[in-house]
């Protein structure tokens, strides 16, 4: 996605040229080392399995497999390789593995980036107003799950309801949902033929358990700003340590990708120095602790999003 969603004046033509040059060897170090890190904690769970180190080692690997979605998000965005098929098939196993099919996720996020906050059109508001209730919930990932499962399901009995996926995509859609589903149904017939849980403890049950964790990045890219026009005011960036940025796919300079979303993972840093901190100015930002927090205040005493007006930020740092 080479669009631009900010002001051009912000950035010369001739750097931002530069920042949107992918690069195979950056986008197969951030892969190989994910990757890389599963591996490690699959192996070492699977060989601590009825020992207490299994509990530790056990929520390291959830929370790796979840943000994984970080490296599909980049590779939706085309971004991570510059070789193309390589964002393509990477992203379709990640994809996989999420229960998140890639050309949906691509549709969708396209709307997002389009309509950023707009309650009609972004792909990713397609749901009711948070209560507190459902917010507790979809931070603990139940609801986050059923809705996906659910989707994949509907797509696979061949009805699309959602209105940010055009009519000429639908088929493709449906036909993607379909291929997820005959291979899970393929794992699950393996499992149960060679009477193996692998799947189960390796995969599924790590990733459900500690989606909350990623759930602190989905949640306080957006919540609580002005639903306008502008990724500079509706846009939030997180304040974070070097290694959620490396787990995150430097997604915390989360105002710059929004801006400039062409510009791969790897110099989003480059491009938050270059937009804001060269020019004396900073996005909206907080801490994942200080974001949640935040919230639940704005959520104490019965009120919920609906309560909230769309037009100034309602979720900001304590003064």
């Amino acid at each position: 996605m080479n669009e631009v969603f900010a002001r051009r004046d912000v950035i010369e033509p001739a750097t931002l040229r530069r920042l949107c040059q992918p690069s195979d060897a950056m986008g197969l170090a951030q892969t190989t080392t994910h990757v890389g890190m599963l591996v490690i904690t699959g192996t070492l769970l699977w060989s601590s399995l009825g020992t207490l180190w299994a509990v530790p080692i056990f929520m390291a690997h959830g929370v790796l497999l979840n943000f994984l979605y970080a490296g599909q998000h980049e590779l939706s965005h085309w971004t991570v390789f510059r070789t193309r098929w390589l964002n393509e098939w990477v992203g379709r196993v990640f994809g996989f593995i999420l229960f998140y099919p890639r050309t949906f996720d691509q549709v969708q996020h396209m709307a997002h980036h389009r309509f950023t906050s707009n309650w009609t059109e972004d792909g990713e508001l397609a749901r009711p107003r948070y209560t507190r209730s459902s917010y507790l919930l979809w931070m603990t990932g139940l609801s986050y799950w059923y809705t996906r499962w659910l989707r994949i399901a509907r797509f696979c009995a061949g009805v699309v309801t959602e209105p940010y996926l055009p009519l000429k995509r639908h088929a493709e859609i449906i036909r993607e949902a379909r291929w997820h589903a005959a291979g899970y149904a393929l794992i699950v017939a393996v499992s149960v033929v060679a009477h193996s849980v692998a799947a189960l403890l390796l995969w599924v049950a790590p990733m459900i358990t500690m989606k909350f964790v990623h759930q602190l990045q989905n949640t306080i890219e957006h919540l609580g700003l002005p639903h306008e026009p502008n990724v500079l005011r509706n846009t939030r960036s997180t304040r974070t340590n070097a290694v959620m940025r490396w787990l995150s796919w430097q997604m915390q300079y989360h105002t710059a990708h929004h801006a400039f979303p062409g510009v791969p993972f790897h110099k989003l840093q480059e491009l938050h120095d270059t937009i804001f901190t060269a020019r004396g100015e900073s996005p909206p930002s907080m801490t994942y602790l200080g974001f949640q927090l935040a919230v639940l205040r704005a959520f104490a005493g019965g009120k919920g999003e609906a309560d909230y007006p769309d037009d100034r930020a309602w979720i900001v740092d304590k003064p």
